[in-house]
């Protein structure tokens, strides 16, 4: 049996042969001139976007800022941090770009005069571009001062709208997530304006042939918006009959639970409760509290998102990306960090359970998605369109 020799993908073309292979094409519509000229000048675009509305609750997001809980400052960052990546990767940026992140309910924004290359992912918001439906989890471009409108989710909680350059805020402790708590950052609403950074090469190539398609498209306008061909899919948990299965190990207090309780906590179903944010999901049980063998008083102590505390009530409390560095109640488990995107979809009144694993099946999940991100990221980096 012959061996045939691997074949090493084709290096992606410079911008001067892109633009070369522009320029020998004429437009189709003066909207689509940018293009040519931002890949002249890689690195000095920069696009605004103007917010009409700000829907429910919009930030600017990023991956946060870890090496700061010694000192009492909270990483924080995107909630669903899978959604986070696989946007910036679609909008052909880095994977820790800053992103805005909308919950329950999205903005309406005008596109600036460059147009807007973009990627919604995360939970199913209704999303479109002067009447025309706008693809999730796609990579997409919006004509200059078309009005995209996002609106409510029928089904999870958050998305992230990704845009080429990534989100411009101001970096505090090396990172552009906002923490109001904290009193870093802020919250976005109407009238405001955001600045967008620079494209990469491969982005404004994209941006290019897109804005060739939409122009050609339609009616004598061209269209509002033109997609790519590729797409990513949405994260995929573990497989339940109804609700969310929170894949979790057992926790510094987990000895302390009651026997029936340990064996409830695994078996029951619980419900989000309306009192749930970014710092936290507060669970209510269907049935039972969850008891510990005796109440104390416990010192302070450090936790990261995805430890499950257990209040005096006996109601767990899920602690998310906007948690503190410290808490003051015992952590009967830990959510494996592959679960918390899952984590940042629940809705209110939706339905929860957990499910026992072990620390290196955690460990192995963990890597699984690292790897998903990575093969996302090398599959883009080959993608290229016609002009």
């Amino acid at each position: 049996m012959s061996c045939r020799p691997l074949q090493m993908p084709t290096a992606p073309q410079s911008p001067e042969r892109m633009l070369a292979k522009l320029d020998r094409r004429p437009m189709l519509s003066g909207q689509a001139a940018w293009a040519v000229e931002s890949l002249r000048e890689v690195g000095a675009v920069r696009t605004e976007l103007e917010i009409v509305k700000a829907g429910m609750l919009l930030e600017v997001q990023d991956r946060g800022r870890p090496g700061w809980r010694s000192q009492g400052v909270p990483a924080g960052g995107a909630m669903d941090c899978w959604s986070l990546q696989a946007a910036n990767l679609l909008a052909g940026n880095r994977r820790d770009a800053a992103a805005l992140e909308m919950t329950m309910s999205g903005p309406s924004l005008r596109a600036g005069k460059d147009g807007l290359l973009c990627a919604l992912a995360g939970a199913d918001m209704e999303a479109s571009v002067d009447g025309v439906p706008l693809p999730p989890w796609r990579t997409v471009y919006v004509m200059p001062g078309r009005l995209l409108e996002i609106g409510r989710a029928p089904r999870g909680c958050r998305a992230y709208l990704a845009v080429t350059g990534g989100i411009a805020e101001p970096p505090v402790l090396g990172s552009r997530s906002a923490d109001v708590r904290a009193g870093i950052g802020r919250r976005l609403g109407a009238g405001d304006a955001i600045a967008c950074g620079a494209m990469p090469p491969q982005a404004a190539a994209w941006a290019a042939a897109l804005a060739r398609r939409a122009a050609a498209a339609g009616s004598a306008g061209g269209a509002p918006l033109a997609a790519a061909p590729w797409f990513a899919r949405p994260l995929q948990g573990a497989a339940a009959a109804s609700g969310t299965v929170l894949r979790a190990v057992p926790g510094s207090a987990y000895g302390q639970l009651t026997e029936a309780a340990r064996t409830r906590l695994w078996r029951e179903r619980f419900r989000a409760a309306p009192a749930s944010d970014r710092m936290g999901v507060r669970l209510q049980p269907d049935a039972h509290p969850v008891e510990l063998i005796r109440h104390a008083e416990i010192r302070s102590h450090g936790v990261t998102p995805g430890a499950v505390q257990l209040p005096p009530g006996g109601a767990p409390v899920i602690l998310g990306a906007g948690c503190g560095t410290t808490g003051g109640y015992p952590v009967i488990l830990n959510v494996a960090s592959a679960d918390l995107p899952l984590l940042a979809q629940l809705r209110p009144g939706d339905s929860v359970s957990f499910s026992e694993i072990g620390l290196e099946e955690a460990q192995l999940l963990d890597l699984g998605q690292e790897l998903d991100l990575a093969m996302l990221d090398h599959a883009l980096r080959l993608k290229t369109l016609s002009p």
